[in-house]
């Protein structure tokens, strides 16, 4: 038997690799990973150091929660490790069939008819949503700020896109008169991720009602969050509609994984025929599923009141607290709290000031977000303390004094 052949590490076509990594690095764009050797919590131990994190979407401190992990426990006793096959082949377990049935119960008082649909990650329910709803001749009005996720699932669809300016309800109502397209398709972030404000969903609604057009919301960062019992930004809103499809995940606020879409029983019914994203992988673990069955009981009992509490208090401590001359702290009510720093190599400099500090909080540059608007991301939970609050309040005004 041959040896394996050794390429040269001058081979051009890695050779052309290494280049544009060391673009990246130029324009401080380069992206590392860090490792975390302890539960997702705010106190974490990365890299050998012990940390106060405020970069995780573990908005109610679930992820590490013990009745969670008990569950997952369990269901791993009752259902094993692996699915085995796909949903419509033999992977679609009780486990899964629980979740749904639970899930669809929850989401009802602000989903009609309500059926739901359990998916690997968000960004496969996103992609399975567009493209299944987007028939021939369909056209697709997608949010500036909307998830990548969605902006891939728009292109993968093959269907017309045209993007309309954030939250510009005027602009979107203009492009949708103008269109002839038999199927419209109207798709928003509900929280936007880099930003933390929410879309305007009520307009957007009734817009779509009149138009007779989808409006497809993807609530990764509202679900569990928002609304009175952690059902979103449709209960923030008090909307409900046959017109809403509903994308909530389920590894932040739920501290699982996963997502679901939620909707009329029939969209759901349409998305097991023609979701590829649904059809055509390995059902999740259902030990998942199961673990997931909790996590919805917490977020929608007492507990979980109690933790969206704590966690808006700990949102406008932070609000009040900081006094940023030359940063801009983004409005928005939500658990991200951007700060608006502007060059990429300043967002690094300062990120990298707090973490020598033991604060790990991400930066984030282009393309995540336009250029020029390089960020401190700050994510909340409801496990921090108004200690830990404190403690990042301190430093960052201090960086802040210093210029960065």
């Amino acid at each position: 038997m041959n040896p394996p052949i050794k390429h040269s590490l001058h081979h051009p076509l890695i050779a052309e690799l290494e280049s544009d990594l060391r673009e990246l690095d130029a324009r401080s764009l380069r992206r590392r990973l860090r490792e975390a050797q302890t539960p997702c919590a705010p106190h974490v131990q990365v890299d050998g150091r012990a940390m106060l994190a405020f970069c995780s979407n573990d908005y109610l401190g679930l992820a590490a929660d013990e009745r969670v992990v008990e569950a997952l426990r369990e269901g791993a006793v009752l259902y094993g490790v692996g699915s085995g096959a796909s949903h419509l082949i033999s992977g679609h377990s009780r486990a899964h069939a629980l979740l749904e049935e639970r899930l669809a119960q929850f989401m009802a008082p602000c989903v009609e008819s309500p059926r739901a649909l359990y998916f690997g990650s968000g960004y496969m329910a996103n992609l399975a949503i567009l493209g299944a709803l987007a028939k021939p001749g369909a056209e697709i009005f997608s949010e500036s700020l909307n998830h990548a996720s969605l902006i891939d699932g728009a292109r993968l669809s093959r269907a017309k896109v045209q993007v309309y300016a954030h939250a510009d309800c005027a602009q979107l109502e203009t492009m949708l008169v103008a269109s002839a397209a038999p199927v419209k398709i109207v798709v928003t972030d509900s929280v936007f991720s880099m930003d933390g404000d929410l879309a305007p969903l009520p307009a957007l609604l009734a817009l779509c009602e009149r138009r007779g057009a989808w409006l497809v919301v993807d609530d990764a960062h509202g679900f569990g969050v928002l609304g009175a019992h952690g059902r979103g930004t449709l209960e923030h809103f008090g909307i409900c509609s046959p017109n809403l499809v509903y994308m909530g995940t389920l590894g932040k606020a739920a501290g699982v994984g996963g997502a679901f879409v939620a909707a009329h029983e029939t969209v759901i019914e349409w998305l097991v025929q023609r979701a590829r994203t649904y059809i055509y992988t390995t059902a999740t673990a259902p030990a998942l599923a199961h673990a997931l069955l909790t996590s919805i009981e917490i977020i929608g009992g007492a507990d979980g009141q109690r933790r969206r509490a704590h966690l808006q208090d700990l949102i406008a401590a932070l609000r009040t607290g900081l006094t940023l001359p030359h940063w801009k702290l983004m409005e928005s009510s939500t658990a991200i709290q951007p700060i608006v720093i502007g060059a990429n190599d300043v967002a690094m400099r300062v990120s990298a000031a707090l973490y020598a500090r033991g604060l790990w909080v991400p930066a984030i540059r282009p393309p995540t977000v336009p250029a020029g608007t390089a960020r401190l991301r700050v994510g909340l939970s409801a496990t921090h303390q108004l200690a830990d609050v404190d403690l990042l309040i301190a430093a960052l005004n201090e960086l802040a004094a210093e210029g960065g």
